[in-house]
C-alpha cells in the first residue's frame, strides 16, 4: 500500500459508498463519472482491496468498503477541520497565461461566484511552461494550458485536470492572401511560416503543439522573435515579420490583424488545471468544480469529427496522475 494517500480518492469512495450510484456520485463531486471511476479504481489499487460490488443494475459495498467508510469518514472531516482553520489564510494564486485568454479567466470568475468567501488571485506567466517551475517551486498554486508539452520533470511534481479541446486558429494580417477566407483549411498554408511562440522560454508546450500539428503538411514553424511583454510589443514584434500566428479561437483581438478558425480537420489545443501535486486548499476546490462544471455546461471536452490533437495528450489526460 501506498504510503501517501491522495484525500481526493477518498472523497471519490465516500460519495459513491452514499450514494451507491456512480453517476450521481459524480454529479456531487462535480467530475466526470469517468474520472470518479478511475479514482476509485487507484484507490482499490492502493490498498489492495475490492471496495464496490458493481452490476449494471446496482453497486453495493464489500466487507473491506464497509470498513473504510468510517476510516474515510474521520480522515475527511480532519482535513475540512484543517482548512476550516486556514480559511482565511494566503490567496490562492492562478496564472492565466496572459490578460484576455478565454478558458482560464472564465473557470476563474466562476471559481469566484462558488467560493465568494475566498480569495483567488490572477497571475500572468506568458505560458505554463514558465507557470509550471513557479508553480513546483511553490510561487504559484495553479495554471492553465497544454500538460502534455510540459517536461516529463515538471509533470512529476503536478496533478491535472482537463478542461477543454479548444479549436485553434490562425491570426493573420488584414493584408494577408488568407485573410477574407471565413476559415482557413490547413493545406492553405502550405508553404508558410507561421508563428508558434519558437524561442520563448515561457511557452515550448505551445511550439511543441505547432510543430506536430504543421508536420508533414508543409508548414514551417516561424523562427524565433524577440521576447515580447505586454500585447502592444507583442504587435509591434510581430507587424516586423507578418507571419501568420497560430493561437486558440479564444485569443483576443489585435489592431491591424483578422483571427480565422482553423479547419480540414480542426485541430484542438488541450487546455488543463494544472497544480501542485498534494496541494490542499478550499479554493482549489473551487476551481476544480467551476472547471468541471463550465466543461459540462458548454461541452468543453466534446471532440468534433475528425478532429486533430495530439496522441499523447490524449493518453496523458486519459490515464490516472
Amino acid at each position: 500500500m501506498s504510503a501517501h494517500l491522495d484525500p481526493r480518492l477518498l472523497r471519490a469512495f465516500l460519495a459513491v459508498a452514499e450514494e451507491l450510484h456512480f453517476t450521481r456520485a459524480a454529479a456531487r463531486l462535480y467530475v466526470a463519472q469517468q474520472a470518479l471511476s478511475r479514482d476509485v479504481r487507484r484507490l482499490e489499487r492502493e490498498l489492495g482491496a475490492e471496495l464496490f460490488v458493481r452490476t449494471t443494475r446496482q453497486v453495493t459495498l464489500t466487507p473491506d468498503g464497509d470498513r473504510l467508510v468510517p476510516h474515510a469518514r474521520r480522515v475527511l472531516q480532519a482535513q475540512d477541520d484543517l482548512l476550516a482553520a486556514f480559511r482565511q489564510a494566503r490567496p490562492l494564486l492562478v496564472d492565466l497565461n496572459s490578460p484576455g485568454l478565454e478558458t482560464g479567466r472564465r473557470v476563474l470568475y466562476r471559481a469566484r461566484e462558488l467560493a465568494p468567501e475566498l480569495e483567488l488571485m490572477a497571475r500572468y506567466e506568458s505560458g505554463l511552461t514558465g507557470a509550471a517551475g513557479e508553480i513546483v517551486a511553490g510561487r504559484l498554486d495553479a495554471s492553465f494550458g497544454r500538460y502534455a508539452g510540459l517536461d516529463p520533470a515538471l509533470r512529476a511534481g503536478l496533478d491535472h485536470q482537463l478542461v477543454r479541446c479548444e479549436p485553434m486558429a490562425v491570426l493573420l494580417p488584414e493584408g494577408h492572401r488568407l485573410a477574407a477566407s471565413a476559415q482557413v483549411p490547413l493545406g492553405a498554408l502550405v508553404g508558410e511560416s507561421v508563428y508558434a511562440g519558437a524561442g520563448n522560454p515561457r511557452t515550448p508546450e505551445w511550439t511543441d503543439l505547432g510543430r506536430l500539428l504543421f508536420e508533414g503538411r508543409g508548414i514551417e514553424v516561424a523562427p524565433p522573435a524577440p521576447l515580447a511583454v505586454g500585447i502592444e510589443e507583442f504587435q509591434r514584434i510581430m507587424a516586423k515579420e507578418p507571419h501568420p500566428i497560430l493561437v486558440v479561437v479564444g485569443f483576443p483581438a489585435m489592431p491591424g490583424t483578422v483571427l480565422r478558425p482553423l479547419v480540414d480537420p480542426v485541430p484542438l489545443s488541450p487546455v488543463s488545471l494544472v497544480w501542485r501535486k498534494g496541494l490542499v486548499h478550499p479554493a482549489l476546490d473551487a476551481l476544480r468544480r467551476a472547471a468541471a462544471e463550465l466543461a459540462s455546461a458548454e461541452s468543453w471536452l466534446e471532440r468534433p469529427a475528425g478532429a486533430w490533437i495530439p496522441a499523447i495528450d490524449i493518453n496523458l489526460t486519459s490515464t490516472d496522475t
